[in-house]
């Protein structure tokens, strides 16, 4: 699935979810360095895990950040 994030500065997310484990991530845009170390740090977790873990992180003065918006794709992911 390839997630549109809403108010961060990464312009697309691209998450693989196969029976409630994260299996890929990867992000278009944002801080290379940190989008890199979340996406690898999720792989070969359970999505439940990951969405407990990074919603509700705040980017600086942001409502939002990159990690709570992968958190919101797999929401929609485990969703659907």
């Amino acid at each position: 699935m390839i997630y549109q994030p809403k108010g961060v500065c990464s312009k697309a997310i691209d998450v693989e979810v196969e029976e409630g484990i994260i299996k890929s991530v990867q992000f278009t845009g944002g801080c290379n360095g940190n989008t890199q170390g979340i996406s690898k740090l999720v792989v070969g977790m359970k999505a439940e895990e990951a969405i407990s873990r990074l919603r509700g992180i705040k980017c600086g003065f942001k409502n939002t950040s990159c990690p709570d918006q992968l958190a919101c794709a797999l929401q929609e992911i485990l969703d659907h």
